[in-house]
């Protein structure tokens, strides 16, 4: 096991290329959650209630693998392990059709919101379900809400204890919810001497400052046209991949409203969610998308 990580060895974490195979295209990844399982959510919805709700996940991951489908896209599902235990079939489906699994943790508790035994139990739990369900291998975890920062550097050090190859956590921007800003802005080692990656969404550098360009609210809430525009200077400026991601919930309409929702939380949430998977759309067309750990080979070890 690692000592505990400082500041110092944030720093650092630029300094060791990563290797990465660009040409074959950017990492499209997708958060499976349900529209009842958000962050945004968690105070009118409790977790004991959720099989309360109405789940809408097959129809809208279906529709997701119909339009990976069509567009020759393949793409890495980090998921829940609530929703797997519920939906093995599904599970299967998404492997079989040659995506890649990986975990979303199994409750979607927040990683800066729990001890590390906690934290500990909920990855393995989560890994192990995923894996026996699908009968591959899980290597990458992205945490709920990105939620690993520098006030729980430690949950990296677990993650890789608890045998994960990859986490995609740490979203180097400024953020109300979540954030580290001085982390890299691309793939980076925070070990020394170790193969296991940390895999940042994507954001461009402007003004002095780490803006989001690689999905989530921010697609659906500005143009279409500057998200195109950041993801092409990524990949045609910088000569990096891309790492996108999205969730099922986001291309369903019709989806069950919450009330009584704070203003900022339902705007957040509802905001041209009818327009979201036309923007999809737009997305496969333009660019050439896989499998995070296509992009990332390393993370196969």
């Amino acid at each position: 096991m690692y000592a505990p990580m400082s500041m110092a060895d944030v720093r650092s974490w630029a300094a060791r290329p990563v290797r990465e195979t660009a040409g074959s295209g950017n990492a499209l990844t997708v958060d499976v959650e349900d529209y009842f399982q958000v962050e945004a959510f968690a105070g009118r919805i409790d977790r004991d209630a959720w099989d309360s709700h109405e789940c809408r996940i097959e129809r809208n991951v279906e529709h997701i693998l119909e339009m990976f489908e069509a567009a020759g896209a393949k793409g890495t599902f980090f998921t829940l392990g609530w929703i797997a235990e519920r939906y093995p079939a599904l599970i299967r489906r998404v492997a079989e059709q040659g995506h890649e699994l990986a975990s979303h943790g199994f409750h979607h508790q927040r990683a800066d919101r729990v001890s590390r035994t906690e934290f500990e139990d909920d990855i393995s739990r989560s890994k192990s379900l995923l894996e026996d369900i699908s009968g591959k291998a899980v290597r990458g975890y992205r945490a709920p809400c990105f939620s690993i920062s520098a006030r729980n550097l430690w949950a990296l050090d677990v993650l890789e204890g608890a045998g994960y190859c990859y986490s995609s956590s740490i979203y180097p921007i400024h953020h109300d919810a979540y954030g580290m800003p001085e982390a890299p802005r691309h793939a980076f080692y925070p070990f020394a001497g170790q193969q296991f990656l940390e895999i940042p969404v994507s954001s461009v550098r402007l003004l002095g400052r780490n803006w989001p360009s690689g999905g989530g609210g921010y697609f659906r809430l500005l143009p279409l046209s500057l998200s195109l525009a950041t993801l092409s200077h990524i990949r045609d400026r910088e000569k990096r991949p891309c790492v996108f991601y999205f969730h099922p919930w986001e291309i369903d309409p019709g989806q069950p409203r919450i009330s009584g929702l704070p203003l900022k939380s339902a705007l957040r949430h509802y905001t041209n969610l009818g327009r979201t998977a036309r923007r999809i759309g737009s997305l496969l067309a333009r660019f050439s998308w896989d499998r995070i750990d296509r992009i990332f080979p390393v993370a196969e070890a």
